[in-house]
């Protein structure tokens, strides 16, 4: 008789009902663990901390022992449910309704990984735990978070254990509405940066004897966004920046401020580098001048990991079971596969996105079951067809 653990849709819910808000784990490693462990998984949990942020747990699992080494990466963390009351539903009661499953993870990324947990259950009940490698999870619970105490401490350790990744499939939501028509083979980089222009308090009466850090901080960001930063390049849609806060703090009418802040993002294709963008916004900044403070934070650069062996399996496999072909595509935000690319190769597939991050995140049962069928084709085909 099948395993229960043939069918995603119960472990789905067991792991949403875990309010695994970043940085908590609320349970949510123990359930996934327990359910690894009955399909005779060694799993390691590696809980990592670092001065200044919240300790963080992570689960490695491994089958087998011989290489290759075919690994899912994916994350039990989730975002901030926000308002309660614009749910229709319990954001962790994990109900179903009408063949769909509510619940905060639904589609980022808690029934993906099910999906994937159902998948080898029925390769291994199909073919035995001798097939010739090892099926692995790396596991994070800081994706959705600052990213500190995840993924790249867990690529370090494996490091140091001798433990190498042959390939690895990210299970992010990479279909915007549709399950099949989008994978990932690279991300955009991401930069964050934070200004603080410093200028002199004054009357507005009396403009020419103060010095308006809102004016220079306006010039300054005006430089940043005037024109384009490209158009675009072969597997990469153009770059953005998007000025994302501007603060002041200035609770009078008739007060010439001393001080202005604001925040900006850049989503950067292959034709820049943090270097490269930092450089560029510094210098702008310098053309305006004044005294201003600018810190930059880096989120990851622009990668792309070119279609191979494993991209065409995961395509194969998207239309054997949808009837689509996926795009190849770059576009959206940032995932781990930005750490995971300079381990192995790798490409990115999982549910629709459409509501990840939403009041009502949801996912239809129909396509996590999919998914399951998607993720056994592609172990059935690394291992066995070669």
């Amino acid at each position: 008789m099948p395993s229960a653990l043939a069918q995603p849709l119960d472990l789905a819910r067991r792991l949403i009902r875990c309010p695994s808000v970043t940085p908590k784990d609320e349970g949510a490693l123990d359930v996934l663990q327990e359910a690894l462990k009955s399909l005779g998984f060694t799993c390691t949990r590696l809980p990592f901390s670092q001065d200044g942020t919240a300790t963080v747990d992570n689960l490695y699992a491994r089958l087998g022992t011989a290489e290759p080494n075919f690994c899912y990466a994916g994350h039990t963390d989730v975002v901030p449910v926000g308002d309660p009351a614009n749910w229709t539903v319990d954001p962790f009661a994990a109900e179903v309704i009408d063949g769909v499953l509510y619940g905060r993870g639904a589609s980022d990324m808690k029934a993906g990984i099910a999906a994937f947990v159902a998948a080898v259950t029925r390769f291994t009940e199909s073919r035995g735990k001798d097939f010739g490698g090892s099926i692995s999870l790396l596991i994070t619970g800081d994706e959705e978070g600052v990213g500190i105490n995840g993924t790249r401490k867990m690529l370090g350790w494996l490091k140091e254990q001798g433990e190498t990744l042959t390939e690895c499939l990210v299970g992010e939501p990479t279909n915007p509405t549709r399950l099949g028509e989008m994978m990932k083979i690279g991300r955009r980089g991401s930069l964050v940066g934070y200004l603080t222009v410093h200028g002199t308090q004054g009357h507005t009466a009396y403009p020419h004897l103060a010095d308006n850090a809102i004016d220079r901080l306006l010039k300054m960001l005006g430089a940043l966004t005037a024109r384009p930063l490209d158009d675009g390049t072969e597997h990469f849609q153009p770059s953005s920046l998007v000025v994302s806060t501007i603060d002041v703090g200035n609770p009078a009418t008739n007060v010439i401020p001393a001080m202005a802040r604001a925040t900006f993002n850049i989503r950067f294709n292959d034709r820049h580098t943090q270097a490269s963008l930092g450089a560029w916004i510094r210098a702008e900044f310098d053309k305006v001048g004044g005294d201003y403070e600018f810190r930059q934070q880096d989120n990851g650069e622009a990668f792309l990991c070119e279609p191979g062996r494993l991209a065409h399996i995961v395509a194969d496999a998207v239309r054997k079971v949808t009837g689509v072909t996926p795009d190849m595509s770059t576009t959206g935000g940032t995932s781990d596969a930005r750490y995971i690319h300079h381990a192995c190769a790798c490409a990115e597939f999982g549910l629709v996105g459409a509501t990840m991050h939403k009041a009502d995140e949801r996912q239809a049962v129909k396509d996590i079951e999919a998914l399951a069928d998607i993720y056994a084709d592609v172990l059935e085909s690394y291992f066995v067809r070669g």
